[in-house]
């Protein structure tokens, strides 16, 4: 895209800073377009790719999955596998690409993450997940981290994390995102993992404590700004949110700026979607669907005035042959409207 976002500083301090709130990796979501779009709203948070696998990218010679636009930064790219070698090599074409982080996922329960042996089934790992990590390190500058659970299955997180986090960090890892629960390799479906195991915040402060030189960031139920903002209180170096950002993106990412940041305050959901206008205008000239992009907005007027209309208007306009921005136009005066009526109403 030829449009440009100020320049970033993207020193490792700076994105330790940025991680004081990043958005997770998820599959089929957190896409290019979507981080474009989350990055209109916060300049400050550190975004993530999907997770991409370290086979497509070095047998599979798939680097168009690299793809992204260098206005997104800073952005770390999440890989997942579980052969060293394999993962420096996918670690340095990360690198080449432009991320400013390579993150290792050890956290993911699905079944066929489970069927590559990676992903969650790697806590039972460690001196592998070590391993890993001093490859990519030794093929890398940029820096390389892992997110994780507390444990799997039957292990006690009290003695399965600080002992996961001494042999990966000895590897040369010094930040990691712990998704605060147990993950249930077998039993449990990825959605029910999210959910159903009881979190445990007072564990990852723990760690924090007893690893003073580690960076770590808790992830996991945490749906509010204010949310992260009292886990950061309570001592975490950073909070990873997920679905909350992809549903609720203005109320996530519109306030963490100044909420968490100390900076500007975000543009008003109208001037956002209006930013958005020319880079869907340029992805439709250039052979794309509007769908593609738009598919991620559905939650930008999230408890608004008009956002049932905003999502009944995207999702069928963008399904109309030849349809373009104008679907969006038409939707956001729509909503411009029913604000208006709201308004007078009160």
């Amino acid at each position: 895209m030829t449009r440009t976002m100020p320049t970033r500083d993207l020193t490792p301090p700076a994105i330790r800073h940025a991680a004081r709130l990043s958005v997770a990796p998820m599959m089929d979501w957190t896409d290019r377009h979507c981080r474009w779009f989350h990055r209109l709203m916060s300049r400050e948070a550190l975004l993530y790719t999907e997770m991409v696998t370290s086979a497509a990218l070095v047998r599979g010679g798939a680097l168009h999955l690299l793809e992204f636009s260098q206005e997104e930064q800073p952005v770390a790219l999440q890989l997942g596998g579980s052969d060293p070698a394999e993962l420096a090599e996918a670690a340095r074409l990360g690198e080449e690409a432009g991320y400013v982080e390579i993150n290792l996922n050890c956290g993911c329960p699905s079944d066929r993450v489970q069927s590559g042996t990676f992903g969650a089934i790697l806590m039972q790992d460690a001196p592998r997940v070590a391993e890993c990590v001093a490859a990519m390190r030794a093929a890398v500058s940029v820096e390389v981290t892992v997110k994780c659970r507390i444990g799997v299955d039957d292990q006690g997180p009290e003695t399965v994390l600080p002992d996961f986090l001494v042999r990966v960090s000895d590897a040369g890892c010094e930040r990691f995102t712990v998704h605060a629960r147990k993950a249930w390799l077998k039993g449990l479906s990825p959605k029910e993992n999210r959910e159903i195991p009881p979190l445990d915040y007072a564990l990852v402060g723990r760690m924090r404590e007893r690893f003073p030189g580690l960076h770590l960031s808790v992830n996991g139920g945490i749906a509010s700004i204010d949310a992260a903002e009292e886990c950061l209180a309570q001592g975490v170096d950073g909070v990873m949110i997920g679905r909350a950002a992809y549903h609720q993106p203005y109320d996530i990412l519109g306030r963490a700026d100044a909420q968490l940041f100390g900076g500007a305050e975000a543009p008003d959901r109208e001037t956002i979607m209006r930013q958005m206008f020319p880079y869907i205008s340029e992805h439709c000239e250039e052979g794309g669907r509007v769908h593609q992009v738009t598919r991620h907005m559905l939650g930008l007027f999230h408890g608004q005035p008009g956002a049932r209309m905003w999502k009944r208007m995207l999702s069928d306009g963008v399904a109309k042959p030849g349809a373009d921005v104008s679907v969006l136009e038409a939707a956001l005066d729509a909503v411009l409207e029913e604000k208006a009526k709201s308004e007078r109403a009160a």
